[in-house]
């Protein structure tokens, strides 16, 4: 099979075929812990989509904030999540792809270039490009994640799809490295192997939502994903077919919820229920006339429920949310990404579905705001097909369909040495020997 006669970068570039193994995907989030299991022959190549063999998810614990504050909480969560996917799946999982939002997320590009010689350019000229630019992705404190080609030009001219067979005098390359603290990747090790599974990658979740959720066209011609969850908001921009930037931030949907419970002095409990069955971020009729209830504080038997207007709920949400959109809005700018002209914005993760929040990141952002859902997976139910299940979605997409990166999840996810150096020259080697095989 042709494999390097697929674009090598983001979103559709780099399409592979299936990858003949068991897929687990968990994904981790402050408020839900979700596992999506995929059996060797789940992927249809021929229209595009997968099927999801086990599906469960349990309440997160241990998580606050897009981070592991209890080992033990999470892997346990972790652990009753895989339980329950495995049951539905009937299959034994021993490793899993994990993806997550949180451990200060983001994204820089490196390029480089190499001359060629009076010959057509070759697999050996594309792998000492990306070898090239590896050496200059140094990160100390920081473990690389991803290593996705954004785009491949030969004399200067960009956008080559496959610059092999090409002739030309520079090969140049360059290079998206999404990384997050090395700290807390140790610490999602750790969970999983308390667990007793094995880490076989980590998966920024804008990325993955991001795969799930956009349309071919809107990877094309320009798109910014907001993965809206519990703990954290985390952000993917693409451009021509390519993943270009990512971010992310510790607010989420749990900081709503919890200023809720201190606005109307509630318990935080009582605060999502309200949330849920009353909450918007957008004005609406009769809204100073409808009252609401909330449970009150402490044991005390004579204490009565909060009663409240729904004006003032209203009141209480909308800020955060504002605030919410409008530090991701403020990021992207000081980021000095040029977003593409026309992108629109999707919205994905849980915290997504609240009433009002489309409107509002239309005010926000002044583009066009869609409600994001998984679209590669049609037969899902539909307690797992909305926008909260779009990264666990994405990453088994992404097994499936690519896109492909420099160098291998499992690669990647390998224990580091003690000497940094040591460790550099290892990743370069693994690159290397993954190029070889695959390109």
């Amino acid at each position: 099979m042709k494999r390097t006669g697929d674009r090598l970068d983001g979103g559709r570039k780099g399409l592979v075929g299936a990858r003949p193994s068991l897929v687990a995907a968990v994904d981790l989030g402050a408020a839900k812990v979700g596992c999506f299991i995929m059996k060797p022959d789940g992927a249809n190549r021929e229209e595009r989509t997968i099927r999801v063999a086990g599906v469960a998810h349990v309440r997160s614990r241990g998580v606050r904030g897009g981070a592991v504050i209890s080992v033990d909480e999470a892997a346990e969560a972790i652990g009753q999540a895989v339980e329950q996917a495995e049951a539905m799946a009937g299959v034994s999982v021993s490793s899993v792809v994990l993806t997550n939002a949180g451990g200060q997320l983001g994204s820089h590009r490196v390029s480089a270039a190499v001359s060629l010689g009076a010959r057509p350019i070759g697999d050996h000229d594309l792998s000492r490009c990306i070898q090239l630019a590896l050496a200059q992705a140094r990160l100390p404190g920081r473990r690389i994640i991803h290593l996705l080609p954004i785009t491949w030009s030969v004399d200067r001219q960009r956008a080559v799809r496959d610059p092999r067979h090409l002739y030309g005098r520079e090969l140049a390359l360059e290079l998206l490295v999404v990384s997050m603290a090395e700290t807390a990747f140790a610490t999602l090790g750790h969970c999983l192997e308390l667990a007793h599974l094995q880490l076989d990658g980590v998966v920024a979740a804008p990325f993955a939502a991001g795969l799930a959720a956009l349309e071919e066209d809107e990877l094309d011609l320009g798109a910014i994903c907001i993965d809206m969850g519990g703990g954290s908001t985390s952000v993917s921009v693409f451009a021509d077919g390519s993943l270009i930037h990512v971010d992310s931030l510790n607010v989420g949907g749990a900081h709503v919820t919890n200023d809720i419970a201190r606005g109307l002095s509630t318990t935080l409990a009582g605060a999502e229920r309200i949330k849920t069955l009353h909450g918007s971020a957008i004005a609406s009729a009769n809204e100073d006339r409808d009252m609401i209830e909330a449970p009150p504080r402490g044991d005390d038997p004579a204490a009565g429920p909060v009663v409240v207007a729904r004006s003032l709920l209203k009141g209480i949400i909308a800020p955060r949310v504002e605030e919410t959109l409008e530090l991701v809005r403020e990021r992207l700018r000081q980021s000095g990404e040029h977003l593409p002209s026309g992108a629109g914005v999707v919205l994905t993760g849980g915290a997504s579905q609240l009433v009002g929040v489309r409107e509002l990141a239309v005010r926000v952002f002044d583009r066009p705001v869609r409600l994001g859902r998984p679209r590669r997976a049609p037969h899902l139910a539909d307690s797992a097909s909305g926008p909260a299940f779009c990264a666990a979605v994405g990453v088994l997409q992404r097994s499936a369909f690519g896109p492909r990166e420099a160098v291998s999840d499992r690669s990647l996810a390998a224990r580091p040495r003690d000497d940094r150096q040591a460790t550099e020259k290892g990743v370069l080697s693994r690159a290397a020997g993954w190029l070889r095989a695959n390109l």
